[in-house]
């Protein structure tokens, strides 16, 4: 059989696997280097490019610091044209005082973060990966088998092909097959909150303003989107999903309202609900042996404050710049000493978002007395103060360490 050879073989082609594939294209070509670094992505699905879903399009909140990470390898100006901006952000505890204002304005800068249609960026990343003239894109297809030596790793298709590489990178979602396929376990963390997801259309025009609002059953946020839309992801527990969930849209737009409030008017429309389980997912390892774990297979974070995205895209960022810098100076793109060096520089900011993320769903589902006041206290001082609504405003717009 006729084996291709790869130096990166990057397993799942949605926005972290894509953005992985360009960002190398990308870096390899502004570096004097007189070889091309051979990549592959092998994706399962293809993306449906004549139909959008329209009204109940899913969608990503993209952080300002992710939009300057995705300029520097020529992407944002693809995603740009479908990007929503957010040009303020709201947070606030329901029934208490405590509310910080972020506001893009205030920073001097166009929007402190972006609200994208993931049936928009499919469809670009997909186009741009076909058009990359060093990138083989195998899709739709899928890996089934994995084997390992010393020196390269050996990947059955289910087209029946095989590929071998230098390095595999995990890039397949939170449930990733391939690091069950080479034994990378996961650690999971229940929420035990279930988040209802749908596009919302209110009365009054967004004018980009985001909103977060903590309830004692979890957090409501809305987001601006195209066409006058709000992205809703509704945070309540478990036992209440299937009274949720069969309540029609009437029913179901009066019991938000009531939640969030009218900051944004009436709430006039509401797309498909979609439900699903909030678990804290992390690889028990970020490295294995010429294998890097990134993105949503490394991590899925609770929405709260939407980092999960622009975590995974730091991960992406820092991997390819450490692959870049070994190809450049002719090294195995898969040793052991690279790995290690993208392990240590992502460990910090995972574990410190990871914390955030997890330590606020803590805090504002609990309502117990002590806490209420000290958190609302908190955030009437962050408002007030800005030196204390700095590290908030810095994470919220990804301007991250990696």
């Amino acid at each position: 059989m006729n084996v291709k050879q790869y130096d990166v073989v990057i397993a799942g082609g949605a926005m972290a696997g894509a953005t992985l594939a360009i960002a190398l294209n990308k870096l390899i070509s502004e570096r004097d280097v007189k070889r091309q670094l051979r990549v592959a992505v092998v994706e399962a699905v293809a993306p449906n490019v004549d139909q959008h879903p329209g009204y109940d399009a899913r969608s990503i909140a993209v952080s300002f610091g992710s939009s300057r990470l995705l300029s520097k390898v020529g992407i944002w100006s693809m995603l740009s044209s479908v990007a929503t901006p957010i040009a303020h952000i709201h947070v606030s505890d329901r029934g208490h005082a405590g509310i910080v204002r972020l506001d893009a304005e205030e920073q001097a800068i166009d929007a402190l973060g972006y609200v994208i249609e993931l049936a928009d960026a499919g469809r670009l990343f997909h186009q741009q990966l076909n058009d990359l003239d060093n990138v083989a894109l195998y899709c739709p297809d899928s890996i089934i088998d994995i084997s390992r030596t010393q020196q390269n790793v050996t990947l059955c298709l289910d087209s029946g092909e095989q590929i071998q590489t230098q390095l595999l990178v995990t890039a397949d979602g939170a449930l990733s097959s391939c690091c069950e396929l080479l034994g990378i376990g996961r650690h999971e963390h229940d929420f035990e909150q279930v988040a209802i997801i749908a596009n919302i259309t209110t009365a009054q025009a967004h004018q980009g303003r985001a909103f977060e609002r903590f309830t004692p059953y979890g957090p409501v946020a809305l987001l601006p989107m195209s066409e006058g839309r709000s992205s809703l992801v509704w945070c309540i527990k478990p036992e209440y999903q299937s009274t949720v969930m069969s309540w029609d849209d009437a029913r179901f737009l009066a019991e938000l309202q009531s939640t969030f409030g009218w900051r944004l008017g009436e709430l006039v429309k509401t797309g498909k609900r979609v439900a699903y389980p909030l678990l804290l997912r992390q690889s028990e390892a970020l490295t294995s042996h010429r294998v890097a774990v990134v993105g949503n297979a490394a991590q899925t974070l609770h929405p709260i404050a939407g980092q999960g995205f622009n975590l995974g895209l730091r991960d992406v960022m820092t991997l390819a710049e450490e692959v870049v810098n070994s190809f450049e100076r002719n090294e195995d793109v898969g040793e052991a000493a690279l790995l290690s060096r993208y392990r240590q520089r992502r460990l910090p900011d995972r574990q410190a978002t990871v914390l955030m993320t997890a330590g606020l769903v803590s805090v504002f589902a609990n309502d117990s007395f002590p806490l209420v006041a000290g958190r609302n206290t908190g955030l009437m001082a962050m408002n007030i103060f800005d030196t204390l609504k700095a590290p908030l405003l810095r994470r919220a717009m990804g301007q991250v360490e990696r």
